[in-house]
């Protein structure tokens, strides 16, 4: 067992949003929660807590009941932590849906969660609008945050003044319904329960070492549960202020930055290693960070330590997945002996094995040195419920005992700190993202120049993960490389697009069926 040196942990028996807002103080109220990137309008903890309860009473009264889905497609900015928190108040179920996602997945979320309810923006309306009249929804179910003709909008549900509805929410209850693809296949609602998020929270804050003085940057997108619980919940709870940016773009991240003091950034690896390399960041002053922490997907020591050097900053790196809402593991902040290439150590409350590959034998910590590998096994009280009606995926990902699998190859060292080596799953992590190769084979396999097709996880040049397409051509199809990467990525958000692809005369299988990706790695794993 992986020791976990601060042991167990209270956890208040509260729904989400009493947790975060609930008997705010009047110093607290008056504390800045929200800042808009964009426009720099502030929002303190009295005026986020007010519109909460307000939307929570318009949407009870239109029709909102507990247990009902609302599906919440919507970029980083004040108003989706209004809307996040007001239907879970109103006693909902919020689906975080990627604001990325074109027409047809956002509809096949909406239909495999149910969703009753979608909550936009006018920007994204676009692909949310067909996709909700496809899933059924009438446009009175389409409440658009900023404004659009035929729709509500924010200011006019809270202008309202209706109070929040007298319902019972108990902890155990389904809070949130991400998607993730587990560890194979196309993506699934997970269910965490309002426990799981507030147990996760108070897990995270001891580990992350946040302050109420701590201003940070909120770039990490809301709808995925790493900008859901580091930042909206975690954060918040810490009374520090989030400072909301949309998008992602390295001029607008360094000036919200240097604008705004900030002090604690949560990035992704494609970030770190923008910070340590790029030549714009010696153009603002961000002398005022302390602390980074990387995660979505590993990152070498040495990176992370030229991003330490450069911005004179304490930098860790943490470990997670959707299915445990999602922190499992995090560098410590007071240990110059673990490594900044390990996920850490496991977070307050959370129980970690690493099972041997060959005999399933859990592996002992080593006297020196490094275990050898296996797979990675996490238990605690932010692992999830289970997902949406797939019993059978629940089963064989979390054990009779309560261990969640999380597909991840890793190993321990004398220190107790733990290092990812490989994926026993078939996911792809492209910037932080999940991609199902599945689904794109799926995709391929609907051109009618494509015979077979199979995606394997292959190296960029910068060393970055990227979906790589295996593809044998029908006679006659005339398909090239890049008019096969521009037919996916006309279907399918941006960050699941193929970026390199082979032609093979047959994907290699096994007697069974079996895509032997192994093979394919091996013998292309070079973009």
């Amino acid at each position: 067992m992986t020791p976990n040196p601060a042991g167990a942990v209270e956890i208040p028996d509260l729904p989400l949003t009493e947790f975060l807002l609930g008997g705010l103080d009047d110093d607290t109220a008056a504390r800045i929660a929200l800042i808009d990137g964009a426009s720099g309008r502030t929002t303190t903890y009295g005026e986020l807590a007010r519109a909460v309860e307000r939307l929570a009473g318009a949407l009870a009264q239109r029709g909102v009941r507990p247990g009902d889905v609302v599906a919440l497609h919507c970029p980083n900015t004040p108003s989706f932590a209004i809307a996040f928190f007001g239907a879970l108040r109103a006693g909902a179920i919020v689906s975080p849906v990627n604001t990325l996602y074109t027409a047809g997945e956002i509809e096949n979320q909406l239909r495999d969660a149910r969703a009753a309810l979608l909550i936009t923006v006018g920007p994204l309306l676009a692909a949310s609008g067909p996709a909700a009249e496809a899933a059924g929804l009438g446009s009175g179910s389409v409440i658009v945050l900023d404004g659009a003709e035929g729709h509500p909008d924010l200011a006019g549900l809270l202008a309202l003044g209706a109070d929040a509805p007298d319902v019972a929410i108990d902890p155990g209850d389904v809070a949130v319904l991400p998607y993730s693809s587990g560890t194979t296949g196309l993506p699934k609602g997970v269910r965490l329960s309002h426990r799981n998020l507030v147990a996760n929270a108070v897990q995270s804050i001891e580990a992350l070492d946040m302050r109420e003085d701590d201003v940070v940057p909120a770039v990490l997108p809301f709808f995925h549960i790493y900008g859901l619980t580091v930042l909206l919940d975690v954060a918040l709870r810490s009374r520090a202020t989030l400072v909301t940016l949309p998008r992602f773009e390295l001029p607008a991240y360094l000036q919200l930055i240097q604008q705004h003091r900030g002090t604690y950034l949560f990035i992704a690896p494609p970030v770190a290693l923008a910070l340590a390399r790029h030549p714009l960041v010696d153009d603002y002053d961000l002398s005022s960070v302390r602390a980074v922490l990387s995660g979505a997907a590993p990152i070498g020591a040495a990176q992370l330590q030229e991003v330490a050097d450069r911005l004179d900053a304490r930098v860790r790196q943490g470990y997670g997945m959707t299915e445990a809402s999602p922190v499992t593991h995090v560098g410590p902040p007071d240990r110059d002996d673990v490594s900044l290439g390990s996920i850490g150590m496991p977070v307050p409350g959370t129980e970690a094995r690493i099972v041997s590959l060959e005999t399933g034998e859990e592996l002992a910590v080593p006297a020196q040195g490094m275990s050898e590998p296996g797979e990675l096994h996490v238990r605690g009280p932010q692992v999830m419920l289970g997902y949406l009606d797939r019993d059978e995926e629940t089963r064989a990902t979390i054990d009779e005992d309560g261990w969640l699998r999380t597909g991840d190859i890793a190993t321990i060292d004398h220190h107790g700190a733990t290092f990812l080596v490989d994926r026993l799953k078939e996911l792809i992590k492209y910037k932080g993202y999940q991609v199902a190769p599945a689904e794109l084979e799926s995709l391929l396999l609907g051109h009618p120049g494509i015979v077979d097709a199979a995606v394997v996880p292959a190296l960029d040049d910068e060393g970055q993960e990227i979906p790589k397409a295996f593809v044998v051509l029908a006679p006659g199809s005339g398909l090239d490389e890049r008019s096969v990467i521009d037919w996916v990525a006309e279907r399918i958000a941006p960050h699941k697009k193929v970026r390199a692809v082979s032609f093979i005369d047959a994907v290699p299988k096994s007697a069974s069926g079996k895509i032997l990706r192994r093979q394919l790695r091996e013998s292309g794993g070079a973009a």
